[in-house]
């Protein structure tokens, strides 16, 4: 219902500028048109003068075709830029999912200082993150499926800086290469990313986990790479930062990637590709002080 309402006063804003964009055009056109006097043929050069029935006639025929040509122009000029677009669409597309994260932090509040995951579905879909990391004693998942890095950026505060974690694990940037975005964009994302996450926790360390080279994505490889590489590069001029190459550990000898680690839909990871995972990013973690029992706990929806 919200959806609709928003949608429609959204059509009604833009129906009533590209009406008045309209009205302003052909007014203006037909002023032009109706004060001119004189026609200039295209081969003598001649000047001859246009009686005004001549002129009312050529206004009456040329009217719905200016009238056509404005409604165009004055729709493409009241159309939201690209930005707005996508920021009104990822409100409503995750709404849900930032719902319940809140919900679960009303249930059952996180302890801070942990090790906070956040990025698309397979963070989510890491159901037994918190066994896997036991040794950690505040683990929080904020993966939220088909989510971008531009998504985890633009949604920063309510995914990670509230949580006040240690340490942030970033796994995404395959959906944005998905989508159309380049390795330079998705870098840019990440880049202020980096930047918002350090002005609210400057202690907190940041670790990047590299795409992953799924057999669904064969197409986005070099992409994949080329982001990767990107990252890598410039995490190692930030202080305090990781990158953890999970990528390269899921090639065969052959340089191609492992199926056997991926679900059957070839994109998601299965057990096997999860527990590959767990002894990567195992001695990556940031050793942090113990907190107690009642705190120790895996913040996630399930």
């Amino acid at each position: 219902m919200h959806r609709r309402r928003l949608i429609s006063k959204t059509s009604h804003a833009v129906s009533k500028a590209v009406s008045s964009t309209v009205s302003k055009t052909v007014a203006k056109i037909s002023t032009r048109m109706t004060s001119q006097s004189v026609l200039v043929h295209a081969n003598t050069g001649e000047v001859a003068t246009v009686p005004p029935f001549a002129r009312r006639r050529t206004m009456a025929v040329a009217r719905p075709w200016l009238v056509g040509c404005a409604m165009v122009a004055a729709g493409w000029m009241s159309l939201p830029s690209a930005k707005a677009q996508t920021t009104a669409y990822n409100a409503l597309r995750w709404q849900t999912s930032l719902s319940d994260f809140a919900a679960a932090d009303k249930a059952h509040p996180p302890g801070r200082e942990g090790v906070l995951f956040v990025g698309s579905s397979t963070i989510r879909m890491w159901r037994n993150i918190s066994d896997d990391f036991r040794q950690v004693p505040v683990v929080i998942n904020r993966g939220f499926g088909g989510s971008t890095l531009a998504d985890c950026d633009h949604y920063v505060r309510e995914l990670v800086i509230q949580y006040q974690p240690r340490q942030v694990m970033v796994y995404a940037g395959d959906n944005d290469l998905a989508e159309g975005r380049s390795p330079e964009q998705v870098l840019e994302s990440f880049k202020h990313f980096v930047s918002a996450v350090r002005e609210e926790l400057p202690s907190a360390q940041i670790t990047y986990i590299s795409i992953k080279p799924s057999p669904a994505r064969v197409s986005l490889i070099a992409g994949i790479r080329d982001t990767n590489k990107l990252i890598g590069n410039y995490l190692a001029s930030v202080p305090n930062a990781q990158y953890i190459d999970i990528h390269t550990a899921m090639l065969g000898p052959n340089g191609e990637t492992r199926p056997e680690l991926f679900q059957a839909d070839m994109l998601h990871l299965n057990e096997t590709g999860y527990a590959l995972w767990k002894s990567l990013i195992a001695p990556h973690l940031v050793p942090g002080a113990q907190v107690p029992p009642h705190q120790a706990q895996v913040a996630a929806v399930q």
